[in-house]
């Protein structure tokens, strides 16, 4: 992410008082928890000296928050003088290069301007800022398979998926010669060797894998994989083979925009020949908030069934062993870009805190990681229809979906919950388990980050 210190024009005068742009600096001040009045420049009339905030005291997580609140709300008004205002002064108090908080409010920043541009708002604005405000995506990393594998294993924030889905599925398969594992996932494969690993070493002998595998290329959001699914299919194979494991490998193109209906389609036809002895198991890890939900137009006035309902009501009628559901305990649906934006907000705090705790300040995998969290941000606020993406229910929602999909829910054992928690042994201090109802939920400083959750079809 580029600051735009040196090529956004100054903000405009600042009136009723007078003060030119170049005599702003440490000197300006706002009111920011004030209406703004009709003609003002910022948010309210100006402020007594009482109530006066300098720019220097902006750097407050709630200040930032409400600053980038009042842009949001000033590109969707089209209000170009108080957007350049506003962008000049987060520009100035949070530089892509600062602290936790600082670098969260710099990538907002940067998702505004980009949603600025896109939707033609603010021309004068965007016209001289956006330039030097480079999308996130160009910072994006295409990971070899062995980068991939070192860099999710640096944060519990996939491993405790990984973790919790991999005991849950041995246990659903046991006793089956034959397993089908159908990956609706955003990790390229990163959690199957374990589970391979895990199936080779089962009392019983290890079963026939297969592995179906969804490409959802190019809609896909970060990470992404600089080699093809064949190339990547191909070391599984290899993989399982050195452990004594027969394995296929099938990748389906398939896209979130229609629910994965292509693929849902052929794994409907290869249940016709099924004799009853392979296990089907649907691993859902962090791709199903990708699917169009409600508020992107998914629901017509004459059918009224959204595409995320469309789904898991597919997956019901292929009577899977287990369907376990990962994703991020957020959410990120709201139709307004102001309530996308307090959401994301206040959880994309997280990643940013956290990656203090593992990951070198300068250091070329923190630049990826955090390329990776500002894609998120500008997708949740720049792009709209089916090219946002990043969708995100929490578990609440998730469950009611799933319930009244015909699933009922499958308790994590303690032995599934013991295997987390001795992955979490493995990372900073401040990341945590806990159990809601039958699910597991990874924190970090007491706040929920992700869930897993697994489902079995209901008998009714």
């Amino acid at each position: 992410m580029m600051q735009f210190t040196h090529t956004a024009p100054p903000p405009p005068p600042l009136h009723p008082n007078g003060h030119a742009a170049g005599g702003l600096g440490l000197g300006l001040f706002l009111d920011v928890g004030a209406p703004r009045a009709a003609r003002g420049p910022w948010p309210g009339s100006f402020p007594t000296p009482a109530s006066k905030i300098s720019l220097g005291n902006l750097n407050s997580t709630s200040c930032m928050e409400q600053l980038l609140v009042h842009c949001a709300n000033a590109i969707e008004a089209n209000d170009a003088t108080l957007t350049q205002q506003i962008l000049w002064v987060l520009n100035n108090i949070a530089p892509p290069d600062g602290d936790s908080n600082q670098r969260l409010t710099a990538s907002f920043l940067c998702a505004l301007v980009a949603r600025a541009s896109r939707t033609g708002a603010c021309k004068a604005v965007t016209a001289a800022v956006a330039a030097a405000v480079e999308s996130a995506a160009l910072h994006v990393h295409r990971f070899t398979a062995v980068e991939l594998a070192s860099f999710v294993d640096l944060t519990p924030w996939h491993r405790f998926g990984y973790t919790a889905a991999n005991a849950a599925i041995l246990e659903a398969v046991e006793g089956f010669p034959v397993v089908h594992v159908v990956e609706l996932g955003t990790t390229h494969c990163m959690q199957i060797p374990t589970l391979i690993d895990m199936l080779a070493s089962r009392a019983e002998g290890p079963p026939i894998l297969r592995l179906t595998v969804a490409d959802v290329e190019p809609s896909a959001p970060p990470p992404a994989l600089d080699m093809s699914y064949e190339e990547l299919g191909a070391k599984l194979v290899n993989f399982a083979r050195s452990r004594n494991m027969s394995m296929d490998f099938r990748v389906v193109p398939t896209t979130p925009a229609d629910a994965f209906t292509s693929l849902v389609d052929q794994l409907r036809v290869q249940q016709l020949v099924l004799d009853g002895t392979e296990a089907l198991v649907v691993n859902c890890h962090m791709l199903l908030h990708t699917v169009p939900d409600e508020t992107a137009g998914s629901v017509s006035l004459t059918q009224p069934v959204s595409l995320r309902t469309m789904l898991l009501k597919s997956l019901r009628t292929l009577d899977p062993n287990l369907v376990v559901v990962v994703e991020e305990d957020a959410d990120f649906t709201a139709a307004d870009v102001v309530g996308r934006l307090r959401a994301a907000f206040n959880f994309l705090w997280i990643p940013y805190d956290a990656v203090d705790t593992f990951l070198p300040k300068g250091s070329e995998q923190r630049r990826w990681y955090e390329a990776e969290i500002g894609w998120k941000v500008e997708n949740v606020l720049a792009q709209e229809g089916v090219e946002r993406v990043e969708r995100q229910e929490d578990r609440e929602r998730w469950g009611q979906r799933m319930r009244s999909a015909g699933f009922h829910a499958v308790a994590f054992g303690e032995e599934a919950a013991g295997e987390v928690k001795a992955m979490l042994n493995e990372h900073a201090a401040g990341w945590g388990m806990k159990r809601e109802d039958d699910d597991l939920v990874l924190t970090w400083k007491g706040h929920n980050v992700v869930f897993a959750s697994a489902w079995a079809p209901s008998s009714s």
